[in-house]
């Protein structure tokens, strides 16, 4: 679209939106859209047609009917931690920022459950409702920052949804702003609600369905105890295998975190969490409960990793050093950037069983690709979280990163798994979506989105691909003379 017609197209815009939007809260010049340029996938930069920062949920309404009206896309944002590009802006594009709907509407712990505005942060959640002895379960890394906003529309995890769900599983409802401007209710307060499951078909839709603008979440007891050990192994595979030997012994815990060498290397020098740098990788089992069931289970799991080979198992003296155990995993990702340049955080899910062929089959790539990667993952549900390290101001290194990355994902479905667990599709792995659905299924997400955006608006091009995509895609991983997707060649 040339630059005139945006032009234009920004002043007839930002006029209309600043009829019900305070002038400041719609961003127009370069300089105030610039940082709204990617999201934490930040090797893709595009600057947005305006930025529009609605403050209530009647202001997000009067900027759907205005786009809406005119024909342009909006994409919703968050806090712009997510990692598949699903927040990337388009130039012909408004991009509708959240953050600040901020509020904690209601705590109700009679009934187990809160409600909130998109922007809250996900932590905020717990520290509202800990007064009640609650909290909220899913805990990403970014928690401290990321919104529940966000959360929903990632369907994000974190280091317990193993035990308690993945965010589909502690909503209770969600109030969205429709394309064009009107606000309904999904879901209830009830254990289930009347029609078809739209709640959790929203969830995880990646702001391609509707707008989010209230968050119903369910709250949990606060565990009497919670106990956490950390168990060092000598080859990576064994503590692989060990994770499928502990679940298949029946305990599950309530967070199963795995780290190799290099991962728990950067994490130990970035805060000082206690980690054996000389182990090859490390496990952390977390069990919770009331005293006596956590007693019993911790040394169920001490006894069942020392079988499976580790070379050391210790559980946490106290809270503090529990604290700092689970302090180092959620700062492996800010840690990986101080050992290089740059890095690309992959995300896909396997079953357990394969998680030592898998992590094998990540060395012998990275070997390939001439590129280190550490691995860090939610290890008791296959949540794959490889960091591919590179030079983006090196020649080449980022497609080789991208190419790399890719090969882990078609590997997550080769084994059976899925090309994301937590992160989304967004940009970053919409080819991927080619390996993991045939053209039927595409059809139906397409037929989906449809329904409720018949136009297109919400976030276009992300996280569903054209057929056409899919059968360029195919030609591009031509094996022993025959398209890996033969039945897309007629596209």
């Amino acid at each position: 679209m040339q630059d005139s017609h945006l032009d234009t197209l920004r002043e007839r815009l930002a006029a209309r939106l600043r009829k019900h939007l305070d002038p400041a809260f719609v961003l127009v010049r370069e300089e105030e859209r610039r940082p709204y340029e990617c999201d934490g996938l930040s090797a893709y930069r595009h600057l947005p047609l305006l930025v529009a920062l609605p403050g209530d949920i009647e202001q997000v309404q009067a900027v759907m009917r205005i786009c809406h009206e005119e024909k342009v896309p909006v994409i919703a944002r968050g806090a712009g931690t997510g990692l598949s590009g699903g927040a990337l802006p388009r130039e012909d594009a408004v991009l509708l920022g959240l953050s600040r709907l901020n509020r904690i509407l209601e705590v109700d712990p009679d009934n187990l459950c809160a409600r909130v505005q998109p922007g809250v942060r996900n932590l905020a959640i717990s520290e509202a409702a800990r007064p009640y002895g609650l909290y909220y379960a899913p805990d990403p890394s970014s928690q401290i920052a990321c919104t529940i906003g966000g959360n929903v529309a990632e369907n994000a995890g974190g280091v317990h949804c193993l035990k308690y769900g993945l965010t589909v599983n502690n909503l209770l409802a969600l109030e969205i702003v429709t394309v064009e401007g009107e606000r309904l209710r999904i879901g209830g307060s009830g254990l289930d609600s009347p029609g078809y499951d739209l709640l959790a078909l929203l969830t995880g839709s990646e702001g391609m369905l509707g707008i989010v603008v209230e968050v119903t979440v369910k709250l949990l007891p606060i565990p009497e105890r919670t106990q956490v050990a950390l168990a060092a192994f000598d080859d990576v595979e064994q503590a692989g295998q060990a994770v499928a030997d502990l679940i298949a012994e029946g305990i599950l815990p309530a967070g199963l975190e795995m780290m190799d060498r290099p991962a728990l290397r950067a994490a130990e020098d970035f805060v000082h969490a206690g980690y054996p740098t000389d182990a090859a990788a490390i496990l952390l089992c977390e069990v919770d409960g009331d005293n006596d069931e956590v007693s019993e289970e911790i040394a169920r799991v001490r006894q069942r990793l020392l079988a499976s080979g580790a070379s050391e198992v210790r559980t946490a003296r106290d809270e503090a050093e529990r604290a700092r155990f689970w302090a180092g995993r959620k700062a492996a990702f800010p840690a990986a950037g101080r050992i290089s340049p740059d890095y690309y955080c992959m995300d896909g899910t396997i079953p357990r069983k394969h998680l030592a062929r898998v992590l094998r089959e990540i060395a012998a790539l990275s070997e390939q690709y001439g590129l280190r990667a550490a691995n860090v993952f939610h290890a008791g549900d296959g949540n794959l979280h490889p960091l591919i390290l590179y030079d983006g101001n090196a020649p080449g290194e980022l497609e080789r990163a991208e190419e790399f990355g890719g090969k882990i994902l078609e590997l997550c479905v080769e084994v059976g798994g899925t090309i994301t667990g937590e992160h989304g599709v967004g940009l970053e792995k919409i080819n991927q979506m080619c390996a993991q659905f045939p053209p039927e299924e595409l059809q139906l997400f397409h037929a989906i989105k449809a329904a409720f955006d018949p136009n297109g608006l919400l976030n276009p091009g992300k996280a569903i691909p054209t057929l056409n995509r899919c059968a360029e895609f195919g030609a591009m991983h031509v094996k022993a003379g025959d398209l890996r997707f033969p039945h897309l060649e007629r596209f």
